[in-house]
């Protein structure tokens, strides 16, 4: 049985990964504000610098696997703390864990990204690149600018900058090199708390009218199904991989948007690694993709 690292363990689909594990046999520290293995705050540099102390200290050999499910939803107002929470208390904590990761040979990482990446409008991209560059406080001016929708496109951002930072760290030697598999889950409506929440305010009328054509939320276990089969064997040869679990959103919204051409600035290199490399007998080298 393996040890694995589950952070926002203590309620929704962490909680319910953790379950998942737990019943399988494997060693679950458990990360969360409250409840949890690692009681931490996410949401400061102090507070994921506290986590990572406590992970390593309860980590005594190689770390099976990892799955990032902490994570605050758009709330207005909250744009910092939000953004800090989704991007940073994922890169941070993993980045950490990596050499963990490493030891293990054959270890599977998850991160929690969103459907939200492709279904909401006019995210800003300067927030999204101060958010690449980890820069939190930079990517919170920008996203208040948006008034009324600061919400939205504060998570909406948040979670386009955490897939892209899993995707670009995903097919690096530290990573794939090191044989982890990492990969992203993109999740439509789930009840969780924080759905039921939203359900029970002035807003439950937009929540119950997003476009979902299998017209019904999603469950943490089911979503958990999904993170156990990434956890797996089976994702062996799955890396950088976005996975989207949404009742048919992202194909209802964006039918014709996959697949997306190759960004033509990558077409020479590409046909380099193609066809050039293997005439000259050299391993193609893909650091440069």
């Amino acid at each position: 049985m393996g040890t694995y690292v589950v952070t926002g363990a203590a309620s929704g689909m962490g909680k319910a990964v953790s379950a998942r594990l737990t019943d399988d046999g494997h060693r679950v520290i458990g990360v969360d504000i409250a409840g949890a293995d690692v009681t931490a705050d996410l949401s400061t540099g102090d507070g994921r610098a506290d986590a990572i102390r406590q992970l390593l200290d309860r980590i005594d050999g190689p770390l099976d696997g990892a799955v990032v499910a902490a994570g605050m939803g758009p709330k207005r107002g909250r744009e910092r703390v939000l953004v800090e929470v989704n991007v940073l208390g994922a890169t941070e904590v993993l980045t950490a864990l990596r050499p963990r990761l490493a030891a293990a040979s054959n270890a599977k990482v998850v991160v929690f990204g969103s459907n939200s990446t492709t279904s909401t409008p006019l995210v800003p991209r300067g927030a999204i690149r101060k958010l690449t560059g980890g820069d939190a406080e930079g990517a919170a001016r920008i996203l208040r600018r948006r008034g009324s929708l600061s919400g939205p496109a504060s998570y909406a951002a948040s979670k386009i900058a955490v897939a892209r930072w899993a995707r670009r760290q995903a097919v690096q030697d530290d990573w794939a090199g090191s044989g982890i598999r990492m990969n992203v889950i993109a999740p439509g409506p789930v009840m969780t708390p924080l759905l039921r929440s939203q359900l029970a305010s002035s807003t439950a009328s937009q929540v119950r009218s997003f476009p979902m054509p299998i017209r019904e939320f999603g469950t943490p276990e089911q979503l958990a199904e999904w993170v156990m089969t990434m956890l797996s064997p089976a994702a062996d040869f799955m890396v950088g991989s976005v996975v989207t679990v949404d009742g048919g959103t992202e194909a209802l919204l964006r039918p014709a948007a996959w697949p997306t051409r190759l960004p033509v600035r990558l077409l020479p290199r590409m046909a380099w690694i193609m066809y050039q490399a293997p005439k000259k007998g050299r391993v193609a080298d893909y650091s440069d993709c």
